[in-house]
């Protein structure tokens, strides 16, 4: 397993960040980490990544424990937190060269295999040592060629999350931790860096927390749901949504103005709201199938359905019903 979370629990003094948890997360995995603020999700990755201990329980990384052989998995770890800490007044490739100095962090770039290759032109200048070529592919891969030679504190929120993504990827880790990596992102932020992390995840295990629940059902093969320090769900993303709801919604569109009242007699139905002129949303409990009876009234009136359609249930009424106080 790339992550083994066994028994784990964590006191900030006397609050219960984490509460007896446990999980295990397969290599190749994209995980989703979800969660209220505050639910725990931050501690947990802090504990995988060794920079706090859990107060009880066990946990590895790659096979490696946290406490005992906290190197051994902070080489294999590719971090990047909430609030993405940078150098601002370095520029792009100068700070990852930085980081690249940083003691074990050169020797495993050196000691591992990667896809970069010095040059063979002949009468080319000397070729680029294997942290360069690093460093140059890790440039193109979270795409910053055309900022490299810019400062960090001149960067949009957008690139300086692609900078801390590249620290994060620069000795090539079997493991990424991300912590809310889209946050505060515009639109096209968003998409680019959710397209990087996809791309990154064919070939890495990732754990990454959102609060986007569209990411999560984009990205995430698996999502896990912590509520007060304990996990409430942990299934197949594509699964949850199979979680019994307390209500169904059936979206409904007659030729004909209907009157409310008698849409609230259909059998079955327990609520009527209309959100969007002309077009009914009718609710009702999820044993029962409403559907049939809207055709019954529709005939009964003279009316004519133009659309009729039940709600998929979304990960976010899930996430809704799961952590509701």
């Amino acid at each position: 397993m790339s992550i083994i979370v066994d028994h784990i629990t964590k006191l900030y003094g006397t609050q219960k960040a984490l509460d007896n948890i446990s999980l295990e997360i397969k290599p190749g995995e994209v995980v989703g980490l979800l969660g209220p603020n505050g639910a725990g999700k931050s501690t947990l990755m802090k504990i995988l990544t060794c920079y706090i201990p859990p107060t009880s329980g066990d946990a590895s990384v790659c096979g490696f424990d946290v406490l005992e052989q906290s190197m051994e998995v902070r080489m294999r770890v590719g971090y990047l937190p909430e609030n993405n800490p940078l150098y601002t007044d370095l520029y792009v490739r100068e700070f990852l060269q930085f980081i690249a100095g940083i003691p074990h962090q050169g020797d495993e770039i050196r000691n591992s295999k990667f896809k970069t290759q010095t040059g063979t032109k002949r009468n080319s200048a000397k070729p680029k040592s294997k942290i360069e070529n690093r460093i140059s592919e890790i440039i193109e891969l979270t795409g910053l060629e055309a900022e490299q030679h810019k400062k960090i504190g001149s960067l949009s929120r957008g690139y300086k999350q692609r900078v801390g993504l590249a620290q994060a990827l620069l000795h090539n880790p079997d493991v990424l931790i991300l912590d809310e990596p889209t946050s505060g992102l515009d639109p096209n932020q968003l998409v680019e860096i959710r397209s990087l992390i996809q791309s990154i995840g064919k070939e890495k295990t990732i754990m990454m927390s959102t609060h986007i629940m569209q990411e999560v059902e984009a990205i995430c093969d698996r999502t896990i749901i912590i509520h007060k320090g304990k996990i409430v769900a942990d299934d197949k993303t594509m699964n949850l949504r199979k979680i019994e709801s307390s209500k169904i919604i059936v979206k409904v569109e007659f030729d004909q103005p209907v009157v409310e009242k008698a849409l609230r007699n259909i059998e079955g139905v327990i609520q009527v709201a209309n959100p969007t002129s002309g077009i009914w949303h009718l609710e009702s409990l999820p044993s029962i199938d409403i559907r049939p009876a809207i055709f019954k009234f529709a005939v009964d009136n003279g009316l004519t359905v133009l659309s009729l359609q039940r709600d998929e249930h979304r990960l976010e009424e899930v996430f809704q019903e799961l952590t509701r106080t």
